[in-house]
């Protein structure tokens, strides 16, 4: 049976709208693939706590998370190797521009992410590794503000 995991993902966008994005290899058979910032969430604590949390934790930056735009639940395989029924819920953070400050990853984060690049959307359809969410470029067009 798969265990629940709530989770809080962040679409972290620079001012070149530009997507970050983690490199994971897992250590077991799985091909490396990309992930947006994000992690589930502590017991006790909001979905927009976690997205502040795992935000500073992940690339140094201490922001508001802002509105909550998405809500999915997935199953999966977690990095660690357990089965997983994620509630995951999305947020949406701008940024002017930002060097990804990995002090705050934990040991197994130093393990298995070591890389981090951020992404233009025409550079995600075709890009060789696996990226998830699968529909990202949607979900960014989707969470656009107007203009």
């Amino acid at each position: 049976m798969r265990q629940p995991r709530p989770a809080a993902r962040i679409l972290l966008v620079d001012k070149a709208d530009r997507v970050l994005l983690f490199r994971f290899t897992p250590p077991d058979d799985r091909a490396p693939f990309w992930c947006t910032p994000g992690g589930a969430i502590d017991p006790g604590e909001s979905y927009a706590a976690a997205a502040r949390r795992e935000l500073l934790e992940e690339t140094g930056i201490d922001a508001d998370p802002g509105r909550e735009i998405a809500q999915r639940h997935v199953d999966f395989l977690t990095i660690e190797g357990a089965e997983v029924s994620a509630d995951e819920r999305w947020f949406r953070v701008n940024v002017d521009a930002h060097e990804v400050d990995a002090a705050g990853h934990t040991e197994l984060e130093r393990q298995v992410m070591t890389t981090w690049r951020w992404f233009a959307r025409d550079e995600v359809a075709g890009w060789p590794e696996m990226i998830y969410p699968a529909d990202l470029t949607d979900m960014l067009e989707a969470s656009d503000e107007p203009r």
